[in-house]
């Protein structure tokens, strides 16, 4: 659920990283906190970093850095879901050395810090927190301290750290004494960069970045990126160059808010029409009952040889699966056994001949459906892949893929990414299913079905007062309800609540 941001460039970094942050606000938070490296005073040389932490909204941060005077135009911000230490500033990121040069946030979950912080502890370093994090951070000082006689640069120090730990991670660094360097790093937890003109932006997510920029530079698993004023380069962490180019995200910014609306809840629900016809635009052939699929054109062929259907995916993805097996197993004839990716990932699971895996993701960075996809490439299966996001590392990794082309979901709890989904899966039904035995006639009866479904979901749509006001005589007829001597305390209240009888009356 943690956010990141950061930006190196020419601009005053504080309002970019505060409204980057807020962009992340949906993921679910407690605290935030930001650091940004800044020249000293007029009459002194040097730099230093001006910091700042607040627990709850992102509005407590900003009302504290309200009147900063800084100007530096280097600095990360993050939001914090606590897994190590309680909801503190103390333990809100960004966490820092023992002498406040280097400062770093971090998403995931360093496994062995226990005894890397037992370890450094014994040399000295002192800890101001619970967090796992901050032991990291003072792994990279202990790195830079003692390798090439103290003379390292800052991504030497990452580099060594990031070989010694275990866990997962997607970092961003920064050091005082290098003021022209934002070092960054991913292991199973999405990172990407943004490209913009003279200024380079870090994010664990595309929502912050769209505001600048909509070219997008995502990072592997195992991979660091130096990014510097003028330029920036990708290395594996045992320093390969990484040469990749970057991607155009296809939504706008405007899709990125509300648009009127209270909350992104309600503006995607109402997004479905369009998200859905999005999702079938350009491929649906009604006159021949069949789907034309460009992602899978390369793999068309061998396609045909599929005999199972393996398909994992997390959440709400996986449910969307459910309904896919069903639609696959009738309409194409083809086998299909679904699995939640955590399970998949953590089980051994028994590939035959004829088998190909799809996993469904709307980020295209589900970490359990990227195991569950690298564990069927390990084992030569070939690999679909449904996912949104263009460019993200699911549709990198698989053999072949359709994407979903809908805009950025941001509610938590999925509804157009679901119902388009459902749509592709159609789609691939009719794919699948014409190249076996679905006869022309079924097939054109499932297309123009497919065909309806957006102008039937706006019609109900469309019924959204009424329905409101089913919703609130019903809130309203429940405030008054009492619910049973076995709710806790007795109160009114409008959750119902189970008694031994049923609901209480």
């Amino acid at each position: 659920m943690c956010g990141i941001v950061g930006y190196i460039g020419k601009q005053r970094a504080l309002p970019i990283l505060l409204d980057g942050i807020k962009a992340l606000e949906y993921r679910g938070y407690d605290s935030a906190g930001l650091a940004i490296v800044d020249s000293l005073p007029a009459g002194r040389q040097g730099t230093e970093v001006y910091a700042e932490k607040a627990v709850g909204r992102v509005s407590n941060l900003e009302e504290k850095a309200r009147n900063a005077e800084t100007q530096g135009a280097l600095g990360i911000v993050h939001s914090r879901w606590a897994t190590h230490g309680g909801v503190t500033e103390l333990n809100a990121h960004p966490h820092t050395d023992c002498k406040g040069d280097i400062w770093l946030v971090h998403n995931g979950i360093i496994e062995n810090y226990k005894e890397i912080k037992s370890r450094l502890a014994a040399k000295g370093h002192l800890f101001a927190s619970e967090t796992d994090t901050e032991v990291l951070v003072h792994l990279i000082e202990d790195k830079l301290n003692t390798a090439h006689g103290g003379a390292a640069v800052l991504e030497d120090g990452v580099r060594e750290a990031l070989n010694e730990v275990r866990g997962t991670y997607g970092i961003a660094v920064i050091d005082r004494r290098e003021p022209k360097k934002l070092v960054a790093a991913r292991n199973f937890s999405p990172l990407l960069i943004g490209v913009g003109n003279g200024e380079y932006f870090v994010a664990s997510d595309a929502s912050p970045v769209i505001r600048h920029t909509r070219d997008v530079v995502y990072l592997n698993d195992g991979e660091m990126a130096v990014l510097m004023p003028d330029r920036y380069r990708i290395m594996t962490l045992d320093q390969k160059d990484v040469v990749r180019k970057a991607h155009v995200i296809e939504w706008s910014v405007e899709e990125a808010q509300k648009g009127g609306h209270p909350h992104f809840m309600l503006k995607e629900i109402m997004e479905q029409p369009e998200a859905i016809q999005n999702s079938l635009r350009g491929r649906l052939l009604v006159s021949e009952g069949n789907a034309k699929l460009g992602g899978l054109a390369e793999v068309a062929e061998r396609l045909r040889g599929v005999k199972r259907l393996l398909i994992a995916a997390c959440g709400t993805a996986h449910l969307a699966g459910r309904v896919g097996e069903y639609m696959l197993e009738e309409y194409a004839g083809i086998p299909v056994e679904v699995d939640i990716a955590s399970e998949f990932r953590y089980r051994k699971p028994v590939f035959r001949e004829g088998d190909a895996l799809l996993v469904i993701s709307q980020s295209g960075e589900t970490a359990d459906t990227l195991a569950a996809l690298r564990e069927a490439k390990q084992k030569g299966v070939m690999t679909l892949g449904i996912v949104n996001a263009v460019g993200s590392t699911i549709a990198r990794e698989t053999d072949a893929g359709i994407y979903q082309h809908i805009g950025p979901e941001i509610g938590v709890a999925s509804t157009k990414a679901f119902t388009s989904q459902v749509s592709i899966l159609a789609l691939l039904t009719l794919f699948l299913g014409r190249q076996r035995e679905l006869s022309v006639v079924m097939g054109k009866r499932i297309a123009e079905e497919l065909q309806a479904i957006p102008a039937l979901i706006g019609e109900v749509l469309a019924t959204r007062d009424a329905i409101r006001a089913v919703a609130d005589k019903y809130r309203e007829r429940n405030n008054f309800l009492y619910l049973g001597p076995h709710c806790d305390d007795r109160r009114f209240v409008s959750l119902h609540c189970y008694s031994a009888e049923g609901f209480g009356v």
